[in-house]
């Protein structure tokens, strides 16, 4: 098997053989196509949990703090800041590596678009080359006999010539 089949598959069979011609059905099953490219996908049929993120815990009544809780807090607050940069960082990068998976799916999808579509344009130049061959039958088929008359006639013609040189016996 060439290189090319093995690294992009062929047309055949496990079993080897050519599959069988395709007479218009179709293998396109609705729920793989609009199958989510992973679970965790949001889309309106699966639309997160809507979760949020709280380091602190919300003060439900006004209270006065303590200077060590104030210095928690500061330090806490500081490291959040922090956080929350990188995190818009880290959020930038990911979305920049969706859209990268975006781009990529795309063009993949328009590239096999465009190899069905030549497939299609292949099978119909194959489709009227075996009914161009078809229509030469009638014509071979004449050749033929043109040639088995012809072998027949020179035959008969030779047969004749040998009578009359060899007067009439064989």
């Amino acid at each position: 098997m060439s290189l090319q089949l093995r690294l992009f598959g062929g047309g055949q069979t496990a079993a080897g053989k050519l599959n069988a011609s395709n007479d218009g059905s179709h293998a396109i099953d609705k729920s793989k196509v609009l199958a989510q490219t992973d679970a965790l996908v949001i889309t309106p049929k699966t639309p997160g949990n809507f979760s949020s993120i709280r380091s602190v815990p919300v003060v439900p009544d006004p209270r006065y703090f303590t200077k060590e809780e104030a210095d928690a807090m500061k330090g806490l607050a500081k490291e959040k800041t922090d956080g929350a940069r990188q995190s818009k960082r880290v959020y930038k990068f990911l979305t920049k590596i969706e859209a990268a998976d975006k781009t990529v799916h795309q063009q993949h999808r328009k590239y096999e678009g465009a190899v069905a579509e030549n497939e299609l344009g292949k099978k119909r130049a194959d489709v009227g080359l075996a009914k161009k061959l078809h229509s030469m039958h009638p014509g071979y088929a004449r050749l033929g006999l043109g040639i088995d008359k012809a072998d027949s006639d020179a035959r008969t013609r030779i047969d004749e010539i040998k009578a009359k040189l060899t007067g009439g016996s064989n």
